[in-house]
């Protein structure tokens, strides 16, 4: 009896203990993806890649069907 007290006492102890963490999680999660979106956004818009984009376009519209 005493030990299934212990058991049910240190199970929600634990659960308080992580509430949290759940949390930061996803904050740390939202920043890495805010991160990797200005990153990708640099990326997108520099003109080495913004001409390529450009021209691929470009030739897909031109295609003939």
């Amino acid at each position: 009896m005493v030990k299934q007290w212990w058991v049910r006492r240190y199970a929600a102890a634990r659960a308080k203990a992580e509430a949290g963490m759940a949390t930061a999680e996803y904050a740390m999660g939202t920043i890495a993806a805010c991160g990797f979106a200005a990153v990708l956004y640099k990326v997108v818009t520099s003109g080495t890649v913004s001409g390529a984009l450009q021209s691929v376009i470009g030739r897909a519209l031109d295609a003939q069907f």
